[in-house]
Order: structure tokens, then C-alpha cells, then sequence
């Protein structure tokens, strides 16, 4: 019998929920959401946890680990593509509530070019993200938080123009809409990814028993 595989309790743990960001992060993009002046799609909130994710668990298990976490992720996000689609062809009940039966596909039925533009800027700017996170390891030293803030300000811009440009360029002016989406991307990221990156972390160790 081949031996069991040991899994870190904090990776486990990180995993399981950063499949869960993956797939809810494209449904709550279809909401507006306006944070005073700025205003950004509301799957900037469960992306930021993936990209703290992925800082975290390069901090606590090197950044081959989190490149992997990072692939495993298009597994979740390309599957809930797959069957919402199925889903939207498949016939509505007739009885359905009416607001409900009309708004879903709205929703969640987007184009093509929208899913292939998430699937790119994900891939993208998530890995991106793990590489400045541990290639700044040498300039920061252990401050994983300044580090894990850098990243995702950076990595975060880079999304914002391959999501944008691949979604709109042709349909619609997209400078005013993707300047916006920067900078609340930005701030956002300045704001939270240190608070979440030093609370995975701790959780991490405390899961591990350090």
C-alpha cells in the first residue's frame, strides 16, 4: 500500500477556500458596486482574497506551492463556466418567480469574449502577483505584507487591462472605464491585501502548530 500524502492543514485549508473564490469571484462581477467616487465590479472582493491567498501561501510554502494553487484554480473557474452554460439551455420552468426567471440569465449569461477575458486575466496577473510577491522577497525582507500589497497593486493593473481590453476593445470607449477600474483596484488592494494576507498567514502557522 503506498503511504498516505501529507498535506499541510493550513494548505488544505487554503485551497478548499480559494475554489470558492474562483468561481463566485465572475458571478458577483456582474454587480456595480460604488465605494464614494470609485466604483468597480464587486468580484474585485473575492479576487483580492485570491490574490492574498496566493501571497500567504507562497510565504508559507514557497512560491512552487502557490504557482501550483494557482493552476489548480482554473480547474474550479473553467468547470462553473461550463455548467452555468449548460444550465442557461437548459429550459426555464414556466412557474418560475418572474424577477428571478428574467435577471438570471442577465446575470450570469456572459459573452464568450467576457468568460475568455477572465479565464486570460486570472491566469495572468494571479501568477504575476506570485512572482513579485517572491521576487521582492529580497528588497522587503520578511515583510510579507508590504510585499503581498505591492504584488497585488501591480498584478491588479495588469488584470484590469487584459480584462478590459479583451472584453471591450471595439464594443465600447474603454480609457475612462479602465483608468476607473484601476485606480479603485488599487486602493482596494492597498487597503486589504496586507490585513489578509497577515491574517492567512497567522491562521497558516496556527493550523501548522508553529
Amino acid at each position: 500500500m503506498s503511504e498516505p500524502i501529507s498535506l499541510p492543514r493550513s494548505l488544505f485549508a487554503s485551497a478548499l477556500f480559494y475554489g470558492g473564490m474562483v468561481t463566485i469571484a465572475a458571478v458577483l462581477g456582474a454587480k456595480q458596486v460604488a465605494l464614494g467616487p470609485l466604483a468597480v465590479e464587486a468580484g474585485i472582493f473575492p479576487f483580492l482574497i485570491l490574490v492574498s491567498l496566493s501571497s500567504a501561501v507562497a510565504e508559507l510554502h514557497g512560491k512552487a506551492v502557490a504557482d501550483k494553487l494557482v493552476r489548480y484554480g482554473f480547474a474550479p473557474l473553467v468547470a462553473a463556466i461550463l455548467i452555468t452554460l449548460f444550465v442557461l439551455q437548459l429550459p426555464t420552468d414556466p412557474n418560475m418567480y418572474p424577477p428571478a426567471k428574467e435577471a438570471f440569465p442577465v446575470i450570469l449569461g456572459q459573452s464568450w469574449r467576457m468568460m475568455g477575458a477572465g479565464i486570460v486575466a486570472y491566469g495572468t496577473s494571479v501568477t504575476l502577483n506570485v512572482w513579485i510577491f517572491d521576487r521582492l522577497r529580497g528588497a522587503t525582507g520578511q515583510f510579507a505584507v508590504v510585499r503581498g500589497a505591492i504584488a497585488a497593486m501591480l498584478s491588479q493593473i495588469v488584470d484590469t487591462l487584459i480584462f478590459i481590453t479583451v472584453s471591450f476593445l471595439g464594443v465600447r470607449p474603454i480609457l475612462d472605464l479602465m483608468l476607473g477600474q484601476m485606480l479603485a483596484k488599487v486602493v482596494l488592494s492597498a487597503v486589504l491585501v496586507p490585513v489578509l494576507i497577515s491574517l492567512v498567514v497567522r491562521l497558516g502557522r496556527r493550523l501548522d502548530g508553529e
